[in-house]
């Protein structure tokens, strides 16, 4: 596994991202065009990396175009879309699991930010410069990159402040933009007395999702540096990439990813009640799950803990949890996850058809069949051996495919 540290020289954008880790491995700039063509765009936008040299430093300046075409008439609805569109755009893509997720991921964490910021739902967000086709490809792009290259923690220099104003759809903004500032709060800032918007939302956000903390440790592996547009007084407009191998033993079977937690207590509703207000809140996309586990309360009453873990929504998850519990207060957390990876087959067995799901192991795969498919067994004895059976057939058959 890897560990990025990001020094933001001149700042951090998602262009200069991309261009950094491609410094770090020139190997994935072709792959990009493929990763554009899985997510839908290979006829919106064109990719393009070249050599860069400002004099001081050398590395890369990555930049995305627009492709226009001729039923193109209004720019502003192209550059317009709501995040709910965006998601479905993502959703249904060919993008892999995972470059789907970390994309997801940082479009949310943008999305929630204007929400705040525009005292809105954040289904009813409508983006405008990152709404553009070459904003959405810069996402898909650095998420591409960070799942590539097995980013699996991040460090970062203090974050450049930057000074004056910045023009956006909304009009003349002070920098930081008021969205960046929010995505990037608790960070630490550093006024190094040169103007200009030095952090983009973008590039924010996909800082925001890499959640650097700690130092770096390990072997060097690779510098890049991914350059800006702007010309800055005195420094060179550069974000620097260094790649440590951070001698992990863990394998590669696995992947992580960011998911919220929200958490409240209950001690005053029927178990009735909070069943019912449980089944309301699992029904939300995105919620992953919800753990409810006996506690004693502050007045020594035994009350409900409930743990709902989810990717993004959750502004619908807060309004829905106190509009059909009883709790006043919900606390909020990020924490990292770690997934096995999986598919889902069938296997036919005695005429029947049953759900079973193989999962990638460090010590190797295994199968596992969905339980409410045995539940129309008559006894635990009959399920018992069905399961046995079906496990078995299944490991078979994984092994199978395997010496083929």
């Amino acid at each position: 596994m890897r560990h990025l540290h990001l020094d933001l020289v001149g700042g951090i954008a998602g262009d200069m991202f991309i261009a950094a880790v491609l410094d770090c491995f020139p190997e994935f700039e072709a792959e990009l065009e493929l990763a554009i063509i899985d997510a839908g765009f290979a006829d919106l936008v064109e990719l393009k990396c070249l050599p860069f040299n400002d004099g001081v430093l050398t590395g890369k300046r990555f930049s995305v175009r627009e492709i226009q075409h001729q039923d193109d008439h209004n720019d502003h609805h192209h550059s317009h879309r709501h995040y709910s569109e965006i998601k479905s755009i993502l959703e249904n893509s060919e993008l892999e699991v995972p470059v789907k997720d970390i994309a997801l991921g940082i479009f949310n964490i943008i999305a929630v930010a204007e929400a705040e910021i525009h005292d809105k739902p954040v289904a009813n967000i409508a983006f405008h410069e990152v709404g553009a086709w070459d904003s959405i490809a810069d996402v898909v792009c650095a998420s591409y990159l960070i799942h590539r290259a097995r980013i699996t923690s991040c460090s970062c220099s203090a974050l450049p402040l930057g000074k004056g104003q910045v023009k956006t759809s909304h009009g003349m903004l002070p920098i930081p933009a008021p969205a960046t500032a929010l995505i990037l709060k608790e960070f630490e800032f550093v006024d190094d007395g040169i103007p200009g918007e030095r952090i983009t939302p973008t590039g924010a956000a996909i800082l925001s999702f890499l959640s650097p903390k700690g130092s770096s440790n390990g072997k060097l592996l690779h510098q890049g540096f991914g350059f800006g547009t702007k010309k800055m007084p005195g420094i060179s407009n550069t974000l620097r990439a260094l790649v440590f191998d951070t001698n992990d033993t863990r394998s590669d079977v696995w992947q992580t990813e960011k998911i919220h937690q929200l958490e409240f207590e209950i001690d005053d509703q029927t178990p009735e009640q909070l069943a019912s207000a449980i089944s309301q809140i699992q029904q939300i996309e995105d919620v992953l799950d919800i753990v409810q586990y006996t506690a004693t309360s502050k007045k020594n009453r035994l009350t409900h803990s409930v743990r709902v873990l989810a990717r993004s929504n959750l502004i619908h998850i807060v309004t829905e949890s106190f509009k059909h519990t009883s709790t006043l207060g919900i606390r909020h957390s990020v924490a990292e996850r770690y997934v096995l990876t999986r598919e889902h087959l069938t296997v036919n067995h005695e005429q029947q058809t049953y759900r079973v799901k193989r999962a990638n192991r460090p010590g190797g795969q295994t199968a596992k069949i969905e339980m409410d498919d045995l539940l129309s067994s008559e006894s635990f004895a009959t399920q018992k051996k069905l399961r046995s059976e079906i496990e078995l057939k299944a490991e078979i058959e994984l092994k199978t495919e395997s010496d083929l």
